[in-house]
């Protein structure tokens, strides 16, 4: 073998050889592709779910990013992020993805004087205004960190940065890395199985009408992946298994003992439960016209129920050091009052340690009189706290009194010391009925005469209850009109006005009771941010910069003498 390959390089077509070989392994390099993920989190591994889109695709993709152009270091990284994962997509299924970088600025083909930019707003995107630095100085561009997904005769929008500011810090980048196939793998799936799974929002029980401008936010945000209808819990006689999940936000009047069965019988034949329930009367605009209101308990007849399915909703309100702003009247006249914005301790921020799916990689969630939740030993089912308050925080059992007053003074931090109070549960398992041993014969009769007959066990259920009904409804402002959930209306326009990550919460409670476990599998993605030590690089800076400046130029002259020398002394003679 050897003399052979001696024989054709001595030849004087040796040349047509070596093309040949390296045409062999240029197109075995371009057919083949071999990966190796060696980091410690598989940050360059796609997970199963993802693998099973992308190989039963029917039709080409083409994933079109909007983020090219001069952007500052965070924006940049995102980009340059992006490109990666899509190159993960591509060497998945070459054939089949396609992806290109796209100002927002630039015209469509074909189209005279219409940008991609006006695309984008009518399918929802929001762009942040950014100074980005040109040849010609400083020029203000609108930024949209966003992807669009085409497939077949459909598109969907995937939003790649969460936030709305323009600095990313490492933490939000960090987090929208981990979030990104997540991102994908769920608008992708949307596109191939375009059937959006059925809502059902209860009704009849005090709840905000559909007409309310208050859900404005909750139905806009639910519009894209699902179909929401009114359920009048009242007019039905049970509650059909198309819905995939009970919504029941912020009842006011009592549940009648119809209505509660109606709810435990749909449980138990599979129904998925969300509910935001509020257990104390308790509101701001109480104390728009008098400074004090006393909180009181509801009585919306549900204790009993969500006993016996592992949880109690606490009558007692969370106060926390950790909270949003109002504005308060520290002085002035009654004509000239002079506000001041100051914490409310009865608006708390919510925290989660990424302990499951719905709540990792989300930041902050607005509460507003919030009640505790207790969990009660239920055998069969898993408790999963999803939302608690800070180190600093306390309850108050009613009748509780809330005035305005309290901050007029520095609350007593002293009083503040429970942590971790948990106000929303994640409940997982094998239900057993309420009413199980407690109804008539002529009930069960008539239940299975309607095609349901009466079930005292559920098969593997989920239910989520949270402690707080004004989470996922948005505030309203005069001028503006309904605001996002998760932002407060009275801090708008000042320095601490900022969206709270209440939509984010919801979705993913969302996605958690009915999606495929699969898709929402990859958000448990977690890539761990590895900063550097900021005290050892103020302490060894000027020995790092001597090794990678100076030393290099040291090395690279001492091999220059060591040659020289050794060309002298060969060609000395």
């Amino acid at each position: 073998m050897k003399q052979a390959i001696n024989k054709i390089f001595r030849s004087k077509y040796w040349w047509v050889f070596l093309l040949v070989v390296l045409f062999i392994i240029n197109y075995l390099a371009s057919t083949f592709h071999a990966r190796f993920d060696l980091t410690k989190e598989k940050r360059y591994t796609l997970s199963k779910a993802t693998k099973e889109l992308l190989k039963d695709l029917d039709e080409e993709v083409q994933i079109d990013v909007f983020l090219k152009g001069e952007f500052p270091a965070g924006f940049k990284k995102l980009a340059n992020s992006t490109e990666e994962f899509l190159g993960l997509l591509k060497d998945r299924n070459s054939s089949k993805i396609h992806y290109q970088f796209i100002s927002p600025q630039d015209e469509m083909p074909r189209m005279i004087n219409k940008t991609y930019e006006d695309t984008l707003i009518g399918m929802g995107a929001s762009a942040i205004n950014l100074s980005v630095q040109v040849k010609a100085g400083e020029e203000n561009k609108r930024v949209y960190p966003v992807a669009v997904i085409k497939y077949k005769d459909r598109q969907a929008l995937v939003n790649l940065y969460a936030g709305g500011k323009r600095m990313i810090t490492p933490i939000e980048m960090n987090s929208a890395e981990a979030l990104m196939e997540y991102q994908f793998a769920k608008t992708l799936d949307g596109l191939i199985n375009p059937s959006k799974p059925l809502i059902g929002y209860s009704s009849g029980n005090g709840e905000p009408d559909l007409r309310d401008y208050r859900t404005a936010d909750l139905q806009q945000s639910l519009y894209r992946d699902y179909q929401m209808f009114t359920l009048n819990l009242n007019n039905q006689p049970f509650i059909p298994d198309t819905f995939k999940v009970l919504l029941i936000v912020k009842p006011s009047l009592q549940f009648s003992e119809e209505e509660k069965l109606k709810i435990d019988q749909y449980v138990m034949r599979g129904g998925k439960l969300l509910c935001f329930i509020d257990n104390l009367v308790a509101e701001q605009d109480s104390l728009r016209y008098k400074p004090e209101t006393i909180a009181f308990d509801r009585n919306l007849n549900l204790t009993d129920q969500l006993f016996r399915y592992g949880v109690r909703i606490n009558t007692d309100l969370v106060m926390d050091l950790q909270c949003d702003y109002m504005p308060f009247a520290v002085g002035g006249s009654s004509d000239n009052p002079q506000y001041e914005f100051l914490k409310w301790n009865y608006y708390p921020l919510f925290e989660s340690d990424g302990n499951h799916t719905i709540n990792k990689n989300i930041g902050l969630v607005a509460g507003r009189f919030v009640n505790s939740i207790d969990t009660i030993n239920t055998p069969g089912v898993k408790k999963t706290p999803l939302l608690y308050s800070s180190a600093n925080s306390r309850v108050i059992s009613t009748p509780a009194l809330i005035s305005i007053n309290e901050n007029k003074n520095v609350p007593e931090d002293i009083k503040f010391n429970k942590k971790n109070i948990p106000v929303a549960f994640l409940l997982e398992g094998k239900f057993t009925s309420f009413y199980r041993n407690r109804i008539s014969k002529d009930l069960m009769d008539s239940l299975s005469a309607l095609g349901n007959p009466f079930q005292n066990e559920s098969t593997n259920n989920k239910i989520i209850i949270v402690g707080d009904g004004d989470m996922v409804l948005n505030d309203v402002s005069p001028k503006d009109g309904p605001l996002p959930m998760g932002m407060n209306f009275y801090t708008l326009g000042s320095q601490y006005e900022y969206q709270f990550a209440n939509r984010d919460f919801l979705l993913n409670c969302m996605e958690y009771l009915v999606n495929k476990p699969g898709i929402i599998e990859t958000r448990n993605k977690d890539i761990v941010l590895r900063l550097l030590n900021t005290q050892k690089v103020k302490e060894q800076k000027t020995t790092w910069q001597f090794i990678n400046i100076i030393l290099p130029v040291i090395l690279v002259l001492f091999f220059g003498w060591v040659y020289q020398q050794v060309r002298k002394r060969k060609y000395a003679a």
